[in-house]
């Protein structure tokens, strides 16, 4: 099954014209994923080494069957993408773009969350179900189909300790990119509702950081809600307080969000935490041995 992006992903890029968007949407229809179209308002019936361009987010559904988007365009305009994209009738929106402010994600998440779309970012990698399709900037090469799945708030974390499981001979169901913004569409809890649903993922991986509280929500939900096992890692132990540290929700505060509250509330409520990304694959591997 996968979650989020697979073989049924009919995948439409907003800003394929442009020299980022033209890249990664051309690398993710060359892995295998269904990229139906491109949109560039005053485009229209150009097209990116054999991808369609349409006007509107509207044609390329009606024209091509886009289901889901990829958001690459500049953070003044991708909020306009994003509403367009859902009126259009879009059901999985990908943001890739960053800059996006802060008072502009809520008002989207507010707008989105009762249409029951899934979004991923702003200021996220994308998703990959490996050997399915390919949804942002991930380097699909690196990664394994596996049991395995995989969400984090960092996109070069969850390529190493991906890359990491499958020099162990592990793969991944789906990787999943949430994005590192204090406000993004998909919390943890909500992506790993998914895997928990998802036949084929046994276990999974959750990589955290400095920050805000959803770490320390996702450990209530993991315990209540969550039978399949879950580790973790958290990055940013050595970070100072009130020092914001790569991302924009990486910031502490006090006792508030720091990579040990949240490697305490996670083990409080029986999720292991590695220490580092290698040892967090190893744990993986231990713990699917003793499941296999």
């Amino acid at each position: 099954m996968a979650i989020i992006v697979d073989t049924n992903t009919r995948l439409v890029v907003q800003g394929l014209t442009g020299s980022e968007g033209s890249f990664h949407g051309v690398r993710n229809r060359n892995y295998g994923t269904q990229v139906v179209a491109g949109v560039t308002p005053g485009k229209g019936g150009q097209d990116v080494e054999g991808i369609p361009v349409f006007n509107t987010v509207a044609e390329a559904v009606a024209e091509a069957g886009a289901n889901t988007t990829m958001v690459f365009v500049p953070a003044r305009f991708a909020a306009d993408a994003i509403y367009e994209a859902v009126d259009a009738g879009i059901g999985t929106v990908i943001c890739i773009a960053e800059g996006l402010p802060a008072h502009e994600m809520l008002r989207i998440y507010n707008y989105i969350r009762p249409k029951g779309v899934t979004m991923l970012g702003p200021n996220c990698p994308g998703a990959l179900s490996p050997g399915k399709a390919n949804v942002g900037i991930i380097p699909a090469e690196i990664f394994r189909a596996g049991p395995v799945g995989l969400v984090s708030r960092s996109g070069t974390l969850t390529y190493q300790i991906g890359h990491e499981l499958t020099q162990l001979g592990l793969g991944n169901s789906t990787i999943v990119g949430i994005g590192g913004d204090p406000v993004v569409g998909s919390s943890f809890i909500d992506v790993l509702a998914k895997f928990e649903e998802d036949a084929e993922t046994e276990l999974v991986v959750m990589v955290g950081e400095i920050g805000g509280e959803e770490e320390e929500k996702a450990a209530a939900f993991i315990e209540a809600e969550m039978s399949k096992p879950v580790l973790a890692y958290i990055a940013g132990f050595t970070a100072p307080p009130g020092k914001t540290m790569g991302h924009a929700g990486a910031i502490i505060s006090g006792s508030a969000g720091t990579a040990e509250a949240k490697k305490e509330a996670l083990e409080a409520n029986g999720v292991r935490v590695g220490t580092t990304p290698t040892q967090v694959a190893q744990l993986v591997a231990e713990r699917a041995s003793v499941t296999s």
